[in-house]
Parts: structure tokens; sequence; C-alpha cells
């Protein structure tokens, strides 16, 4: 199967964008920009005291552990940035990792675990939520992220991409998408980036502004997130 699904992916790079085609659109960029910018200055704003709460939580659960989580992203045309979450896992979550890779329950350049055992109590809850996410905001400040696009991957995520797959890299990744609100983790890597490279097709702000109300309900009532 997976060799099949190579296949496919690289029959598919014969209609691979261009950084041009896709940044053609240049008042959509630059609404889509001050829509990055107002949203999360409001958004860090109201949601403040969310951040308060949940930082004394994780104080409380792990007192010797940071309340953030940085993390270096791949981001648009291949750019790296530290992009900002709050911590779900236990302090030592990276040096465990290569031992669980061989548990990793979905396919393809990028790695999940239902039942991760380096979550936390606090963590499980802000994932289920996607609370965990917030910090992005500042990340869309600063303009190494924005509301919508496809997710940051992790550079050895990329290391295996093929060009039909890095299509999803040439522009500014998002704090949501069409992945997060049509399936999530219950889809595989193919898939996601199939709906990634579909947004990078028909963005427009009109799309932008659904898909954030789509992920406003995920957040309230999904099962998906782990």
């Amino acid at each position: 199967m997976k060799a099949v699904a190579v296949e496919q992916r690289v029959a598919s790079s014969e209609h691979i964008l261009t950084a041009d085609q896709v940044n053609a659109n240049l008042s959509y960029l630059r609404m889509k920009r001050l829509i990055d910018i107002f949203g999360s200055i409001i958004g860090l704003i109201l949601l403040s005291p969310i951040f308060l709460i949940v930082a004394i939580l994780i104080k409380l659960e792990d007192p010797k552990g940071p309340v953030f989580f940085k993390q270096v992203r791949v981001g648009k045309n291949e750019t790296e940035f530290q992009m900002y979450k709050f911590r779900s896992m236990v302090s030592d979550a990276e040096e465990r990792l290569k031992e669980l890779l061989a548990l990793n329950e979905v396919s393809g350049a990028m790695f999940k675990m239902k039942n991760d055992p380096r979550i936390t109590r606090v963590g499980k809850f802000i994932r289920r939520t996607s609370i965990d996410e917030l910090p992005q905001l500042l990340n869309v400040l600063k303009g190494e992220m924005s509301l919508v696009g496809p997710r940051p991957p992790l550079r050895r995520e990329v290391d295996e991409y093929l060009p039909f797959d890095k299509q999803r890299l040439l522009v500014t990744p998002g704090c949501t998408g069409l992945w997060q609100v049509n399936g999530r983790n219950s889809l595989g890597f193919e898939e996601m980036v199939k709906l990634d490279i579909y947004y990078i097709y028909n963005r427009n702000l009109l799309f932008d502004i659904k898909i954030i109300l789509k992920t406003v309900k995920c957040m309230i009532n999904s099962d998906e997130a782990y």
C-alpha cells in the first residue's frame, strides 16, 4: 500500500504549484495579514484569563517544567521558526520520542499516538480542546504563522517529503486548516496533504472565515484531538 501511495504522489508531481502562482493574489494576502494581526491581538487579550489558568494548572502538576513548549517547525519556503504551545507533555518528552516512533498510529511523515505515555493529565484536556495551540497566536502576530493554513511540520518530516508534498510549504502555515476540521487525527498523511493543497488552490477570505468558524465548533465538541 505504501508503494502505491508513493507512486500516486510522484505522478501528482506533474502538476506542482509554483510560489508565483500561489502568491499572485496580493490583495487577498494583504487582507489575510491584516486579519491575522487584528485577530491575534484580540484573541490574546480575550483569552488571557485562560492563559493564566492553564499556566497555573501546568505548574501545579509539574512545577519543574516550563509552561510553554517551543519547537522548531518549518514554515513558508522551508523557513524554520520556533512554534509556541502550552506544554502538554512531561519535561523529557523529546528525549523519549525515539522509543515510541515504532508505535506511530498515523501513516506518512508525521507522528501521532492516541495514548502517548508522555502526555500529562492537564495535557490530555488541553489537547482534546486544542487549548494547547492557543500560544500560536504569538506566532501569528509575528508573521511566522497565519490563522488559517497548513500545519507547520517538523524538519524530520519535511526530509521525507516528495516534491508534491512540498507544495504545502509554499504558503504561511496556519493555526488551523482543512485537516483540523475534516477528521484531523483520523486522517493519514496523504489525506492531510491533499486537503492542504486543495486549500492552497482555493483559498480566499470567505474560505478562511468558514474554516475558523468550523474550528471553534471542533474545539467545543471534538473527540479527535490527541
